[in-house]
């Protein structure tokens, strides 16, 4: 009787702990994740919706910075770092041409790409520039503010065309130049990286070899 007791004990331990097949979670994967739309860049990662509609959108966004970050502010500092950089690598470049191509002031004899900041700062030059880009950044910022709060405003655009490149283009045509734009941008954004890393390893002048 014992036997019998001590077995029916057991059998209803057992089946405490059996679960029926349905409440198992499967191993497959659903046909909607195989379906879903990956990045272009990166194929082995999702396609990051909220890139959708902007130019120059390959799906780069591994870091998923734009689902938590405003694309249209994203999209802005891009263009921003971008256009910046493509001022600085010339600007850069500029200091070691310049000297080559007309005499400077006596207090710049002798400056090259990477000793010419400090003198600057020295100088007192530099200030005038923070002043400035510091008047420009706060100009610039109700543009931008009032862009996040729905102005209708694209991202980077402050209605400057003198030249007047875009009048009479089409949609098409509008976007493949701001695709040109965020290419020479990015392109930009390395290279100057680049420059700036080779003269100061070289300490020479322009080309930095």
């Amino acid at each position: 009787m014992l036997r019998i007791l001590a077995l029916a004990l057991s059998l209803s331990c057992a089946s405490a702990f059996t679960v029926a097949p349905s409440a198992l979670p499967s191993s497959r994967l659903s046909t909607s994740s195989l379906n879903a739309e990956k990045s272009g860049a990166l194929p082995f990662l999702p396609y990051p919706e909220n890139l959708k509609g902007y130019a120059g959108d390959v799906g780069f966004d591994p870091l998923g910075f734009s689902d938590w970050i405003p694309m249209d502010y994203l999209r802005e500092a891009e263009l921003k770092h971008g256009r910046i950089c493509m001022l600085a690598w010339f600007g850069f470049v500029s200091v070691d041409l310049g000297a080559r191509i007309y005499p400077l002031p006596e207090a710049y004899k002798g400056l090259t790409s990477v000793t010419a900041h400090d003198q600057l700062v020295e100088n007192g030059a530099m200030g005038q520039l923070l002043l400035f880009i510091g008047l420009a950044e706060m100009i610039s910022w109700i543009a931008i503010s009032q862009m996040l709060m729905g102005s209708g405003r694209k991202p980077g655009d402050f209605a400057l065309d003198p030249l007047n490149i875009l009048k009479g283009k089409s949609d098409a045509e509008v976007e493949r130049m701001q695709v040109r734009e965020l290419k020479n941008g990015r392109l930009a954004m390395l290279a100057f990286s680049g420059v700036v890393t080779q003269a100061v390893l070289t300490n020479g002048p322009f080309p930095y070899v």
